[in-house]
């Protein structure tokens, strides 16, 4: 039998849902696989089955979801469901969990969308070529208000880190969308607009969310553990503040790929912080939520220079502490 793996675009408006029309003649009882993020919200979970035309009611699902007691119980993963079907065997299948097993594939924090494909190919056998061919944002930005703005036709960033499950063989288009769908559900919650607020009356510094999304991506690639996180926040945003450049190691890695060199940081990119002021142009990898966070949360430092090791970290004020804290680690 013929399944069809379905995932869909969570929806910039949750709550409003209509019921299935009879003149849209939906046939009942045909096969088909959704996926329901981790972290999606209720409403999230009740329009990904009304679009996928499983529930007839959104309002007799509610209902159910009600009677069962089941608001904290219903559990994310891939299913296989049928169009029409019972609500309350919808919400007791929630409840018990997946019932469609796939292969897995795990995306690691700090992947950039080059690494992700290969990833997908090795997992999938999608050719790392045809993946990256498809993860262009105009292909999705119809869907995905928070494509809007984004530099390059650039997905970078936005491939959100986590493990995937699919069913059956799944397209490029059915990755990029799962891990897309995941980013809105992850940052749903999050004060993009007091973060630009706060940050802009601190440090003087207008910035857009897309901007905010890049600073997490440096974060994540400069930062080891969750404190580190937050100070190397601060120290970005206090370089910004002093009109000094980022002078950040990772954004030209993005460049080459691996380490970076003397030579390196002396070539005409605009991912070279160190020759130019600000952010660059796009992410420079897929953040995780803690990286989000500290870039949205700065801690209040006066640190302007950092050099952190496997071992240990120093934090510095002046270019002589700085100079000082790297002299010890010789």
């Amino acid at each position: 039998m013929l399944v069809f793996f379905i995932i869909v675009a969570l929806p910039a408006i949750t709550g409003l849902f209509t019921s299935v029309s009879a003149d849209q003649a939906v046939e009942a009882g045909v096969e088909v696989e959704v996926n329901i993020p981790q972290g999606a919200t209720g409403d999230q979970i009740a329009s990904i089955l009304s679009e996928n035309n499983i529930i007839p009611d959104p309002q007799d699902y509610y209902a159910e979801v009600k009677a069962q007691n089941a608001d904290m119980s219903l559990k994310p993963g891939d299913y296989r469901f049928t169009t029409l079907q019972d609500p309350a065997d919808v919400v007791a299948q929630l409840v018990a969990g997946p019932n469609v097993q796939g292969v897995t594939l795990t995306i690691a924090e700090g992947l950039t969308v080059k690494q992700t494909a290969k990833r997908v190919e090795d997992v999938y056998g999608i050719s790392a070529d045809d993946f990256m061919a498809q993860a262009k944002a105009s292909n999705y930005a119809a869907d995905y208000d928070f494509l809007a703005d984004v530099a390059d036709d650039s997905l970078e960033g936005f491939l959100y880190p986590k493990t995937y499950s699919f069913a059956g063989t799944p397209t490029a288009d059915d990755i990029i969308r799962a891990m897309l769908d995941q980013y809105q559900v992850e940052v749903d919650s999050l004060d993009f607009d007091g973060a630009r607020a706060t940050i802009k009356s601190r440090y003087g510094v207008e910035l857009s969310d897309y901007d905010l999304l890049i600073m997490a991506s440096v974060i994540e690639r400069e930062a080891l553990t969750e404190d580190q996180r937050y100070n190397v926040s601060s120290t970005f945003y206090n370089r910004l503040e002093a009109g000094m450049p980022l002078q950040s190691d990772a954004t030209m890695m993005y460049v080459t790929g691996g380490a970076v060199t003397s030579e390196d940081l002396k070539r005409e990119s605009p991912y070279n912080t160190y020759l130019n002021q600000g952010l660059p142009p796009t992410p420079i990898c897929s953040p995780s939520l803690a990286s989000i966070n500290a870039a949205l949360a700065p801690a209040d430092t006066d640190y302007l220079y950092f050099f952190i090791t496997t071992d240990d970290e120093y934090f510095s004020e002046t270019y002589d502490q700085h100079l000082a804290a790297i002299e010890e680690n010789r």
